[in-house]
């Protein structure tokens, strides 16, 4: 396979590595400019917006009231929007290009979504208004979780858990509250397989579990006698990531969820995964007690960078009586919320947030389902586990493969490849940065080492993907041909080069303090 020409006898290719080199005056590179803090592009005295004194009112705050000002900067209103503007500009999302992060899917999120999600009537919906008022959003809501349930299998839904974790927490929770129902509160250990998502053990933690964990075999999946060996009267639970995080598809899981019953414990399923299979397969089926969905990830809204998200948890008919408060009901065709623990919610472990959930996520999550309907949604999860073993594929022969394949949804490569060529992960990844592509998840999972995990989305048509294969190629063979320092430089490119990332995690410096304060503490 050779590098695709996108160049059209343009010279670009041929100057780009010079670039790198290239000093200027003012430190902009071209039309990239470079960027200080808004506090520094301030001066006092500039305005953005010419107000009138604020008239004289009592006082009302006490010893509560400011003594000083808010040390905002001064600036003109071009100032301010050529700021964020060129900010925008550096941000690199799925509306900018592939982006093949493993373990969280760039979800392509349909324009009509985001109409659908801005529509006065749920983007303006207040949590403390009038039932009476909100009929429409508690019906989406409500249908919504008809359709969630549908597609699990599974009797009941608990829509208010903020995101993946979050929904983690909220199950994990009703299982402890079914199993102190069930007077076994003293099954206190959770198993979590090593192939399973890094929140399981510390959610397991958290709630007060002890986690125990489970070995992986050598295809990568759940070692199925170690698990059994490890079950007994003390276990509460067993959290599995499915399809794991080498991007397997659990093949005993039937029997794993037939032995954890069997042991008295509980199935939590991390449906994190829940795209590579939406569609084909319903949890229930398999034996699963809860499972969280991602509705960010599985359907519509891009989340990198932190949010928004939305973790609504399926359970099972055992799990149902312990969700957490408040839920939508349905009385004769009008809809309410139930949000005491009275006779119909006497058993739920409580409120796990202040209101119902993430109005703008359930719409895009609804608007995605009903746009793409029962056959779009089967192509869509077929789409994603095609795209991903196509570059399987494709790189096999160059690239060295941990298990065989074929995989789910995300491929996974290890650093066999690199050996001997003074050529990390890191390094590898640093340097597609400067062929335009945002890196794949490096050193995850843990039980591979030098891992290179790839999640294409579904969405991405087969001219995308084979300039990213040929992009891996060309960088594999460049780091085969002994060309580690290059590696080592990169990224070259970018308006920052590489950061001390140990430094960057550990001593982080989030708050900005004026030249003369911060010269005077010194």
């Amino acid at each position: 396979m050779t590098l695709l020409d996108r160049s059209q006898g343009r010279s670009a290719r041929e100057t780009a590595a010079e670039t790198a080199s290239v000093e200027t005056f003012s430190g902009n590179r071209g039309l990239v400019l470079e960027e200080g803090l808004i506090f520094e592009l301030g001066q006092p005295g500039r305005l953005g917006v010419d107000l009138p004194d604020a008239p004289q009112a009592p006082n009302r705050l006490g010893g509560l009231a400011r003594r000083g000002g808010i040390g905002l900067p001064d600036l003109a209103e071009p100032q301010v929007v050529r700021h964020f503007t060129r900010l925008s500009q550096k941000n690199y999302g799925i509306d900018s290009g592939f982006f093949p992060l493993g373990s969280c899917t760039m979800k392509h999120n349909p324009r009509l979504n985001e109409r659908m999600a801005r529509l006065p009537g749920f983007s303006d919906v207040h949590p403390l208004q009038p039932i009476s008022t909100v009929q429409g959003a508690l019906e989406l809501i409500d249908t919504l979780a008809h359709w969630l349930k549908t597609l699990t299998g599974m009797p009941a839904v608990a829509m208010s858990p903020a995101a993946g974790a979050h929904g983690e927490f909220c199950g994990m929770v009703a299982i402890k509250a079914a199993l102190a129902a069930r007077g076994e509160s003293h099954r206190t250990r959770v198993l979590v397989p090593e192939s399973a998502h890094g929140t399981n053990p510390a959610t397991a933690a958290a709630i007060g579990f002890t986690v125990d964990p489970i070995p992986a075999t050598t295809e990568g999946r759940v070692d199925l006698d170690a698990f059994k060996a490890k079950l007994g009267p003390d276990v509460a639970a067993i959290m599995l990531t499915n399809p794991n995080t080498c991007g397997l598809f659990e093949r005993d899981i039937r029997e794993i969820a037939d032995a954890i019953h069997g042991a008295g414990g509980y199935f939590y399923c991390d449906g994190a995964n829940f795209n590579a299979i939406v569609g084909r397969v319903r949890p229930a089926d398999l034996g699963v007690d809860c499972m969280h969905i991602n509705l960010h990830k599985t359907f519509s809204t891009p989340h990198g960078g932190g949010g928004p998200g939305s973790g609504p948890v399926v359970l099972s008919d055992a799990l149902a009586p312990f969700a957490p408060l408040p839920w939508v009901v349905n009385q004769n065709g009008s809809y309410a919320v139930l949000e005491q623990a009275k006779a119909e919610a006497a058993q739920s472990f409580g409120r796990l947030k202040a209101f119902h959930g993430q109005m703008g996520m359930f719409v895009r999550a609804l608007a995605y389902m009903l746009s793409h309907g029962a056959d779009g949604l089967w192509q869509v999860s077929s789409d994603a586990v095609l795209n991903a073993n196509y570059i399987l594929a494709s790189l096999k022969d160059v690239f060295s493969a941990p298990f065989e394949g074929p995989c789910m949804h995300e491929v996974l490569f290890n650093d066999d490849f690199l050996k001997d060529t003074g050529v990390s992960t890191l390094d590898f990844a640093k340097a597609l940065i400067d062929e335009g592509y945002h890196p794949m998840t490096m050193y995850f999972p843990l039980v591979v080492h030098g891992a290179m995990l790839i999640e294409p989305t579904e969405t991405e048509d087969k001219a995308t993907l084979d300039q990213f294969i040929a992009v891996m190629r060309s960088l594999a063979d460049k780091a085969k041909a002994g060309t580690a320092e290059a590696f080592h430089a990169a990224p070259r490119l970018t308006p920052r080069r590489r950061l001390d990332e140990t430094l960057a995690a550990r001593k982080p410096i989030l708050r900005w303090v004026a030249p003369e304060l911060a010269q005077a503490a010194e």
